[in-house]
């Protein structure tokens, strides 16, 4: 028989599937399945701290105007969310001597300009009393944010903002620095006395990316003479040290 007539015998007998060549032992274990490969994980990218993000956006900036515009779109520091302003700075970036102060009051958080306001008032009558203008400084502040309802800034914060004024400061090259109240004062010298033991002492404070350290002069801030008068004749005194300082250049 051939195997055509073969296959219609076996329809005829009513065969509906095909059969293999070997009987199959149900009985048996079925085989392992092969294991699948394991996904990798995916690698996350590790987050900086704000700080550290903070030192590497403020040494990617090469200019005054890029080191502004850095500061501008950060928003590591959660100052930068709630502040109306940015206060970066006033004044002669050329003029060699830098005016460091604290944070930024009601006024400058309007206005965006350190030292505006009464405070910033009196900072320019006491300047002028040694012959010194806006003109022949450049104004800062510390942390350029202010904080809201004007608390004062965490630890976090001022460690946060910190780079960026040391950056301001290598770009900017001072002859120069005074530390206007005690958080650039305590920056500055790397201490963590009061201002009314740090104020009226030159130190050299050694500012990264420049070759020599800078003298610096802490001061009361223009705000705690406006609240403590009594303290004015002690800012006079730091006011004549720095002209001669500033002679003597």
């Amino acid at each position: 028989m051939d195997t055509l007539s073969a296959l219609r015998l076996q329809i005829e007998w009513g065969a509906d599937e095909a059969l293999d060549d070997a009987p199959i032992n149900r009985l048996a274990a079925p085989p392992p399945t092969p294991a699948l490969p394991r996904p990798m994980p995916a690698r996350s990218t590790p987050r900086l701290a704000p700080a550290a993000l903070a030192q590497a956006v403020a040494e990617g900036a090469n200019t005054i105007e890029a080191l502004r515009q850095a500061l501008a779109s950060f928003t590591a520091c959660p100052l930068a969310a709630t502040a109306t302003n940015l206060v970066f700075a006033d004044g002669n970036p050329a003029a060699g001597l830098v005016v460091v102060g604290e944070v930024p009051g009601a006024e400058e958080d309007v206005s965006g300009r350190p030292f505006h306001g009464p405070a910033g008032q009196l900072l320019d009558r006491m300047f002028a009393s040694v012959g010194l203008s806006r003109a022949d400084m450049l104004l800062t502040s510390l942390v350029p944010w202010r904080p809201p309802g004007g608390r004062p800034p965490t630890d976090s914060e001022v460690q946060t903002c910190a780079p960026f004024l040391w950056r301001h400061l290598t770009l900017l090259r001072p002859r120069l620095i005074v530390a206007a109240g005690t958080l650039p004062a305590r920056l500055l010298t790397g201490r963590a006395d009061t201002i009314r033991r740090l104020r009226g002492r030159w130190v050299q404070v050694a500012v990264p990316g420049l070759p020599a350290p800078i003298p610096a002069l802490p001061m009361f801030s223009p705000s705690l003479l406006l609240a403590t008068p009594a303290c004015k004749g002690q800012a006079w005194a730091d006011l004549i040290a720095l002209k001669r300082a500033l002679v003597a250049l």
